[in-house]
C-alpha cells in the first residue's frame, strides 16, 4: 500500500488467499465501506509502462542504502513488501523491474480516486493516500445495496484513473477494512452483520488490530491461536497479557464489536520540527540522530496538545538549495517520538540514498486525531517506549527540557540553530 497502513499478516498478501462476493449480497447491514487501491504506487507507475503488467515490479531507488516504496503482487509473490531493504528485495526477486518513484503522480490520482468516492456519499474518511472508509448508509436508496455500491465504486475508480480497488463492506470499521484486505487484489468482500463473528473466529491472530509479534508471542504462550480463541479467553487472562484497556478493546474486537463511526471531520493542522545546519551534514549517522531528537521533540509536543499523528513527513533540503519532502502513513496514529523516529530515519534513507549533503531536515507529524480517541492498550510493541518516553515528560516537566536526553544525542557538536 500503497502508502503504507495495511494490517500485517492479512491484507499484506500477495493475493493467493483472496476471498471476495463474486455474486450480489443483498444485505442493507454492511453499511461501512473501506475502499483500499491496489499496490497503488506501483499500479500508478504501470499505468505509463503497460508492458510490465503482471511483471514483479518494485518502486524505489536502486541503491546500497535504499529501501521498497511499494511492490506489486508478482514481486510480493517472493517475499518482497514496503519499507524492505532494496538489497534484500533484489535477492529474493533477482529478475524484478525496479522503477524510481513518481509521487506527484501518486497526489494527483488519490485526488481522482478521492473525488469519486464523494460522488457516492459525502461521509468519507480519508485514512492516507490510496485508502478511505465511507458510511453509505444515506446512499442505499439512490444506488441499492452496499455490494452494489461497492461494486459501483470500483468501476468508476477504474474508469476515471484506470487502477484497481479493493472494497470491504461490514457493519464495523475493523471489519470493513478486514474484509477489503481479504478481498485483494481487486476484489468486493461483504461481510453482513450476522455473519461477522463466523468470519472472524477462524482467522490468525495478526487479524486484529494491534497484535503485533510479541504481543502474539504472548497470547500463544497461554494457547491462542485465533481470534476465535481471544473471543473466549478468560478475561483475566487477556489482562494479564495486555492490560486492562488492552484486554477489553481486544476481545471486543475479536467478537465484532467496534463502534467508531465514519468521521469527516480533520484538522488540517500538524506538528513539527526542523534544523538547518551551519555546516551541510553528510553522515548519514549524523543526520540519524538529528532525526531522533527531532522526533522526539515532535513526539513531546504531541504528546502535551492530547493528539496522535497519522502520517510521519519528513523534509530534507540539500546544498544546492533543492528542498523535497516524502511522507509515510502509519498503520496506527501514534505520539510516540521513536515511533516517527523509525519511520522518518526509513524516509531519509530511501530519499537520500546517494548520501548528498543536507543544509535542513525536518520532521512532522500529520494527519492529527485526538489521542482520546484512538484504541490504547493494543499496540504492545511500542509499550516500552511509551513508558519510557512518558517518565521524559514527567521528568522534563518538573526539571526542564534539557535536562533529559537520548545518549546518542549527546555531544551534537554540528548543530546549526533552529
Amino acid at each position: 500500500m500503497g502508502g503504507g497502513t495495511e494490517n500485517e499478516g492479512v491484507s499484506k498478501q500477495d493475493g493467493r488467499s483472496r476471498r471476495v462476493s463474486a455474486e450480489p449480497v443483498d444485505d442493507l447491514t454492511a453499511t461501512i465501506l473501506h475502499v483500499d487501491m491496489d499496490a497503488f504506487y506501483a499500479s500508478v507507475e504501470l499505468l505509463d509502462r503497460p508492458e510490465l503488467v503482471g511483471l514483479p515490479v518494485i518502486v524505489g531507488h536502486r541503491g546500497a542504502r535504499s529501501v521498497v516504496t511499494a511492490a506489486t503482487y508478482e514481486a510480493r509473490r517472493y517475499g518482497v513488501n514496503s519499507a524492505m531493504p532494496m538489497a534484500v528485495a533484489l535477492r529474493r526477486c533477482p529478475r524484478a523491474v525496479v522503477l524510481e518513484p513518481h509521487f506527484d503522480r501518486y497526489r494527483a490520482a488519490s485526488r481522482t480516486v478521492m473525488e469519486v468516492l464523494g460522488s457516492v456519499t459525502p461521509l468519507v474518511e480519508p485514512l492516507s493516500i490510496d485508502e478511505a472508509f465511507l458510511d453509505v448508509r444515506g446512499a442505499l436508496r439512490l444506488h441499492g445495496t452496499p455490494w452494489r455500491i461497492g461494486a459501483l465504486l470500483r468501476e468508476r475508480i477504474h474508469a476515471a484513473t484506470g487502477l484497481h480497488a479493493s472494497v470491504g463492506a461490514a457493519a464495523t470499521k475493523f471489519v470493513a477494512k478486514l474484509a477489503s484486505g481479504l478481498a485483494k487484489p481487486d476484489g468486493l468482500l461483504v461481510v453482513p452483520e450476522a455473519e461477522t463473528v463466523g468470519l472472524l473466529r477462524p482467522l490468525p491472530l495478526s487479524a486484529l488490530w494491534g497484535v503485533g509479534a510479541k504481543t502474539q508471542e504472548s497470547l500463544e504462550r497461554y494457547g491462542m491461536r485465533t481470534v476465535g480463541d481471544v473471543a473466549d479467553a478468560p478475561s483475566d487472562t487477556l489482562r494479564r497479557i495486555v492490560g486492562e484497556a488492552g484486554a477489553t478493546r481486544l476481545q471486543a474486537l475479536a467478537r465484532g464489536h467496534d463502534p467508531r463511526e465514519v468521521t469527516t471531520s480533520r484538522e488540517d493542522k500538524s506538528i513539527g520540527h526542523e534544523e538547518t545546519f551551519g555546516v551541510d551534514l553528510v553522515d548519514p549517522a549524523e543526520l540519524h540522530r538529528e532525526l531522533l531528537r527531532l522526533s522526539g521533540d515532535v513526539g513531546a509536543r504531541l504528546r502535551r496538545a492530547g493528539l496522535r499523528a497519522r502520517t510521519v513527513s519528513l523534509k530534507l533540503r540539500f546544498e544546492d538549495f533543492t528542498t523535497i519532502t516524502r511522507s509515510r502513513t502509519l498503520a496506527e496514529p501514534t505520539d510516540l517520538g521513536r515511533r516517527l523516529y523509525e519511520e522518518a530515519r526509513a524516509l531519509y534513507d530511501a530519499a537520500n540514498a546517494g548520501r548528498r549533503p543536507v543544509r535542513l531536515i525536518g520532521v512532522r507529524g500529520e494527519q492529527l486525531v485526538d489521542a482520546a480517541g484512538v484504541p490504547a492498550g493494543l499496540w504492545d510493541d511500542d509499550e516500552a517506549w511509551r513508558d519510557a518516553e512518558q517518565t521524559l515528560d514527567a521528568v522534563r516537566s518538573r526539571f526542564g527540557a534539557g535536562v533529559l536526553r537520548p545518549a546518542t544525542l549527546l555531544n551534537r557538536r554540528y548543530r546549526g540553530g533552529e
